[in-house]
């Protein structure tokens, strides 16, 4: 039973909220390390304007995503399986609100903090969420939900 249990799982790499926890702490590390230089004209005011304008709006793209699988009855937890294929709301314009939301309060972190590493570490980041995560969770929900996951990859776009 605990197999199978572990096999109806997209199999991801890592907890994505750990992944971006992770990359921001590594980034905040090299900056201290290597005596990187704030970003340029961030430190201050606007970067603490920015990093909050885009970690509320992060927020709350996290917040509503997760009301969608609250509301279909499906787990939000990458480690256990999906019982629903969630395409309202905010899932008619991405396939990964989630993880848009947690980009957007990575950013909001980096530029707040004014993060050099944390900034250029982003694409990393988002590269290791494309391939570890991403793909895997797409690979699983097509396997699980066949042609409706596919027709709703079809009509909604990845990110945005």
């Amino acid at each position: 039973m605990n197999d199978r249990r572990e096999s109806d799982t997209a199999g991801v790499i890592a907890h994505p909220p750990v992944l971006y926890l992770g990359f921001l702490l590594a980034g905040l590390a090299a900056d201290r390390l290597l005596g990187l230089p704030a970003l340029p004209y961030l430190a201050g005011d606007l970067g603490f304007s920015l990093g909050t304008a885009s970690g509320l709006a992060g927020l709350a793209l996290l917040f509503a995503a997760a009301a969608r699988f609250i509301k279909a009855g499906t787990n939000i937890p990458t480690s256990r399986p999906s019982t629903a294929l969630v395409t309202g709301g905010l899932y008619r314009f991405s396939r990964n609100p989630i993880y848009l939301g947690l980009t957007l309060i990575y950013l909001g972190l980096t530029l707040g903090l004014a993060s050099l590493a944390a900034l250029l570490f982003l694409p990393l980041l988002l590269a290791v969420m494309q391939v570890g995560v991403i793909q895997r969770e797409e690979r699983y929900l097509e396997a699980k939900f066949g042609e409706p996951y596919r027709a709703y990859k079809q009509k909604v776009r990845r990110w945005l």
